[in-house]
């Protein structure tokens, strides 16, 4: 199994003057789950380089045991400082490919070119792409065989608009990926906030929030068996 993950270079909260970056638990909980199965798997970003992580993702009260274990393990960190160039990445180098969340994306993977052809090339070729949280913003501009939306007329979830009142950036964030699903013809369903939730519908898994990251992976994990 060779799984590409596909991670934000983005580090700007809007104009707040804070960071954001990928969210540490939907990185960490999937890698493991996919590495612990002896997964291969390659870290991509735009800029290639070092990812950014969100601060308050590495905060105590967002701690979980694979977050712990991502914090001692320089193998792992080492991959996130020195990522790929997301252009020198090839879909037929690769069995599926993942999108861990945080704020980034909704700015730099949203409107992506090379990460938007990417999606669209493995969605071709039917292998899986993932994506939770935050990151199914990376499937704003990505069309299906049919040059319509990828989600349109698919089951999909993602951060909910009421989850992003709760943590109050609403007004920061440039869209809402409740609502981009939505207007892209997606089914779109949720749980009540905070709740893991994730769905698949073909070859597209997504997830709701950061508690959804480990349903999503093991989503792929049996998709890719």
């Amino acid at each position: 199994m060779n799984v590409l993950f596909v991670l934000t270079s983005h580090d700007k909260l809007g104009d707040t003057g804070k960071k954001t970056g990928f969210w540490v638990e939907e990185f960490a909980n999937p890698y493991y789950t996919l590495l612990d199965k002896g997964a291969k798997i390659t870290i991509a970003t735009p800029n290639g380089g070092a990812a950014p992580i969100d601060p308050s993702s590495d905060s105590p009260d967002a701690a979980t045991e694979d977050t712990e274990r991502y914090n001692k393990d320089e193998e792992a960190k080492a991959l996130i400082a020195n990522t790929h160039k997301l252009a020198d990445m090839n879909a037929d180098d690769f069995d599926a490919v993942f999108y861990p969340g945080g704020h980034g994306p909704l700015w730099d993977l949203a409107n992506d070119e090379t990460s938007i052809a990417l999606i669209e090339k493995f969605n071709s070729q039917e292998k899986p792409v993932a994506f939770v949280c935050h990151a199914p913003a990376a499937l704003k501009g990505v069309k299906g065989k049919d040059g319509e939306p990828l989600v349109k007329g698919k089951k999909v979830t993602g951060f909910t608009n009421s989850e992003e009142a709760a943590v109050g950036l609403t007004d920061v964030v440039p869209f809402l990926v409740e609502d981009m699903l939505n207007e892209n013809g997606g089914i779109y369903s949720k749980k009540e906030d905070w709740a893991a939730y994730a769905i698949q519908d073909g070859n597209l898994i997504t997830g709701q929030n950061p508690a959804s990251s480990e349903l999503v992976a093991e989503k792929l994990l049996e998709r890719l068996k």
